[in-house]
C-alpha cells in the first residue's frame, strides 16, 4: 500500500480548503495568489541567444535549397521569420496566462489537436513519402500534438494523482490517451514522432508517482509493440539495418549519415566559414530541417555544435529548475514535461546526424526551419515563462507531494528517504 506525505502548512484565512483554493480559484490553496515572480532572465537570454543563432543558421542553409523547391532563395528564411513573429506572441501570451488555467483549456485543445491529426489523413497531402502536413507543408499537427499531450497529461495526472495506483484509472487510460494520439501520427506515418509520445507519456506517469509495477507494464507493453511495429514496416526495417552497418562501419551507413559526417569531417574544429558549407549544395539531405546540425558543424566546426549544446544545456538547465522550485505538482510536471521534450527532440536530431541513433525525422528545435516546430517549442517556453514567474517570494508552500525532487535524489541514494515522496510498505 502506498501513502503520500505532506508538509505541514498553517492555514491561511480567506482560503476554502474544501474547494482546493479561495472562492472561485481553482488552484491548489497553497498557490492561491497573484504571479509575483520576475522573469526567468537566464532562460530568456538563452532563447535569445538561441533563436537569433537559428535565423541565422537558416538563412545560411536553405537558400540554395530553397530555390529548388520554391523559386526563390529567401522563401524558407522569409516563412520561418513569419512562424517566428507568430510564435514570440504565443509566448508572450502563454507567459502571462496563469497555468492553472489549462484545466478548463486542455480539453478543448485536444479535441482540436486530434482534429488536425484526422484532418492529415483525410487531406492526404503527400511530401516526402508520408502525409504529415497541409497547406503545401505549412503546418504538421504532428508537433503540435507533441506540446498538448505533454500538457494534457500533465493536467490529467495532476488530477488524478490519489488514483494512479489503480490500474483502471492510471494504466489503462493512460494506454487509451497515448494510443489514440499515437495511433493517429503512426499512420501518416511518423514513427519518431510517435515514439516521443510514448515516452514523454511514459517520463509523466513515472513524475507523477505512477507505481513502478505499472510503469514496468507500459515499457514492456511499449518495447514489444516498438519491436512488432518495426518488424512489419518497411521504412523501421530499412532504417534499422542501416544503422546497423553504419555502426560497424561509417561507410556503411545510411546516404543522410554518409553526407552528415563528412560535413563533420570538413568543418574541423572551427569550421569553413559561416554561409561556406559545399556539402549542403552536394547531396547534403534537406539542409535547412532535418541536416542543419551538419551544416552548423561544417561552417562553424565542432566550436559551434558545441556552442549550440552549450544553449540546450541553459534552456535544460533553467527548465529543470523552474520544475524543481515550481509552486505545486502541476506546475512541476508542465515544467518537466516541457523540458524533457526539448532535450529529447534535440538529442535524437544530433545523434542521429552523428549516427548513432537510427534515422528519425525530429526537427532541431528553434533552429530547423519548420513554423510547427518553432511554434510548438516556443509555447512550451511561454508555459515555462509563466511557471517561473509563479515562484515569487511570498508563495506559501506547496502542500502537494511533488515527486519531481526525490528524482534528482535519485529516490533514496543515500540509503534513506529524502523529500517528501510517496512511500512503498
Amino acid at each position: 500500500m502506498r501513502q503520500r506525505t505532506f508538509r505541514n502548512t498553517a492555514v491561511t484565512p480567506g482560503i476554502d480548503f474544501t474547494s482546493g483554493g479561495a472562492a472561485g480559484d481553482s488552484r491548489p490553496a497553497s498557490v492561491a495568489h497573484k504571479s509575483g515572480g520576475s522573469v526567468d532572465f537566464p532562460l530568456l537570454l538563452g532563447m535569445i541567444a538561441m533563436l537569433t543563432f537559428g535565423i541565422l543558421m537558416v538563412y545560411s542553409a536553405s537558400f540554395d535549397f530553397s530555390y529548388a523547391v520554391y523559386g526563390d532563395a529567401s522563401a524558407m528564411f522569409v516563412r520561418q521569420l513569419l512562424w517566428l513573429g507568430i510564435g514570440l506572441v504565443l509566448a508572450y501570451i502563454l507567459s502571462r496566462v496563469d497555468y492553472h488555467h489549462w484545466h478548463a483549456l486542455i480539453v478543448p485543445a485536444m479535441l482540436a489537436t486530434i482534429a488536425l491529426l484526422v484532418a492529415v489523413l483525410a487531406i492526404n497531402e503527400i511530401r516526402l513519402g508520408a502525409a504529415r502536413s497541409f497547406l503545401s507543408g505549412s503546418v504538421q499537427p504532428s508537433e503540435l500534438a507533441k506540446v498538448i499531450t505533454v500538457i494534457y497529461l500533465s493536467v490529467w495526472l495532476h488530477s488524478k494523482q490519489k488514483q494512479l495506483q489503480d490500474i483502471s484509472w492510471g494504466l489503462l487510460p493512460l494506454a487509451v490517451i497515448l494510443g489514440t494520439i499515437g495511433g493517429l501520427i503512426y499512420l501518416q506515418p511518423d514513427l519518431s514522432a510517435t515514439a516521443t509520445i510514448f515516452a514523454l507519456g511514459g517520463l509523466l506517469f513515472f513524475l507523477a508517482g505512477g507505481d513502478l509495477k505499472q510503469i514496468a507494464i507500459l515499457l514492456v507493453i511499449a518495447l514489444v509493440v516498438g519491436f512488432l511495429v518495426v518488424q512489419v514496416s518497411t521504412t523501421g526495417r530499412e532504417r534499422l539495418s542501416s544503422y546497423f552497418l553504419g555502426i560497424k562501419d561509417p561507410l556503411q551507413a545510411s546516404y543522410h549519415v554518409r553526407r552528415s559526417l563528412e560535413a563533420i569531417v570538413k568543418g574541423g574544429w572551427f569550421g569553413v566559414g559561416l554561409g561556406r558549407s559545399e556539402t549542403k549544395h552536394l547531396g547534403l539531405p534537406v539542409p535547412p530541417t532535418d541536416s542543419i546540425f551538419a551544416v552548423i558543424a561544417e561552417e562553424l566546426g565542432l566550436f559551434g555544435a558545441f556552442g549550440t549544446l552549450s544553449l540546450y544545456g541553459i534552456i535544460i538547465w533553467r527548465g529543470l529548475r523552474i520544475a524543481r522550485d515550481a509552486p505545486d505538482m502541476l506546475g512541476s510536471l508542465l515544467a518537466s514535461g516541457l523540458t524533457f521534450w526539448i532535450a529529447l527532440e534535440a538529442s535524437i536530431n544530433m545523434l542521429v546526424i552523428v549516427g548513432l541513433m537510427p534515422f528519425a525525422g525530429n526537427a532541431l528545435p528553434f533552429i530547423s526551419s519548420g513554423g510547427s516546430n518553432l511554434t510548438a517549442s516556443l509555447v512550451a517556453i511561454g508555459i515555462l515563462m509563466n511557471i517561473s514567474r509563479q515562484n515569487s517570494p511570498d508563495t506559501q508552500p506547496s502542500t502537494e507531494w511533488r515527486n519531481f525532487g526525490a528524482i534528482f535524489n535519485l529516490r533514496g541514494r543515500d540509503r534513506r528517504r529524502g523529500l517528501s515522496r510517496v512511500s512503498r510498505s
